[in-house]
């Protein structure tokens, strides 16, 4: 996950193990969120269309349920504005996080170099272009 304040940005993650894509979105949100210090404002795009809905009350949850309780933990105590970006676009954010995240998964940890490298990569973008 990539949190960025006034052109300030931090990098995040886990590594998930064997979870499935949907559950790796869902984790990334909560990440995220668990990684702010205290209660906010928090406007957070994701390409996961699948959290984005299910968030914002319009898909049901049937499977997954021990990764949303933690979405919803680290939610619960921010105000978040769920928005939906296209994935694979050649969108700068997307794109980095999703390159830290295929960096992890074969590391099998989070490797400090692999979140610096995405920060390098942002440099001091503003969080909503």
């Amino acid at each position: 996950a990539l949190l960025g304040y006034k052109g300030i940005w931090r990098a995040v993650g886990e590594y998930l193990g064997t979870a499935t894509n949907q559950q790796a979105e869902i984790v990334a949100a909560a990440i995220g969120l668990e990684a702010l210090r205290e209660p906010c404002s928090v406007d957070l795009f994701t390409d996961s269309r699948y959290v984005v809905e299910t968030m914002n009350g319009r898909y049901r949850r049937k499977t997954n349920k021990e990764w949303w309780q933690r979405l919803d933990a680290a939610s619960g105590r921010h105000q978040v504005n769920w928005r939906w970006t296209r994935g694979h676009v050649g969108h700068l954010l997307q794109e980095t996080a999703d390159s830290a995240a295929r960096g992890i998964a074969p590391a099998e940890r989070v490797e400090p170099d692999i979140l610096r490298d995405a920060v390098d990569r942002i440099g001091n973008v503003e969080p909503n272009e």
